[in-house]
């Protein structure tokens, strides 16, 4: 008798174990599935978005940033986490994160972009090209909008809420900017919310 208990005990924490080993291995094997929708904004590479965009078209969103700007850190945090704009972005946008001051080497159109020189304020020749640095005056962060071949849409230099940012994205996504200024596409907005006609 007393044998027969040792053996069924056995037994029993051999099922116990091995349940405990396929709980554990389907929740690593699904864990990818669940965890895509809540691990944010779908952050890419400049080369892995034109990569991704030569299989599937999609309209490009550049973040431009440096590691030591404090606006860019607050719209990480704040903007970036947005539910909303999360679900949007990765519907409808290729979303890039550029820091501006990378030693990368960047191969696009015939160009090889790089950062030729060293510390602070050194610009790669990318960031340089995509915010148009020779005419304009250059902060961070900024938001680069271009279409499905790589045409630049737009520059939109300075922290956004998720809320403006949110209004932009659908400005480009649902090619807005193709009939009407962004200003006439916010006040037809703010007109539709007042309950107005569009």
């Amino acid at each position: 008798m007393p044998k027969r208990n040792m053996n069924s005990g056995k037994l029993k924490n051999k099922r116990i174990t091995i349940t405990a080993l396929l709980v554990l291995a389907f929740s690593f094997a699904f864990s990818p599935i669940f965890s895509q929708t809540s691990e944010g904004i779908h952050w890419m590479s400049f080369n892995e978005a034109v990569k991704a965009n030569q299989a599937h078209p999609k309209k490009i969103f550049i973040d431009v940033f440096t590691s030591w700007c404090g606006w860019c850190k607050r719209m990480d945090a704040t903007t970036y986490t947005d539910k909303d704009l999360i679900d949007y972005m990765n519907k409808n946008f290729y979303a890039v994160r550029l820091d501006a001051e990378t030693k990368d080497t960047f191969k696009f159109n015939n160009h090889v972009f790089t950062n030729p020189n060293t510390g602070r304020n050194s610009m790669n020749e990318l960031a340089y090209s995509l915010l148009d640095a020779g005419k304009n005056n250059v902060g961070y962060p900024t938001t680069v909008y271009m279409d499905e071949k790589f045409n630049r849409l737009s520059i939109a230099p300075g922290y956004l809420s998720a809320d403006d940012l949110k209004i932009i994205l659908r400005y480009f996504a649902e090619e807005k900017y193709k009939t009407m200024s962004y200003q006439d596409y916010k006040n037809s907005l703010q007109k539709k919310d007042d309950g107005g006609s569009k």
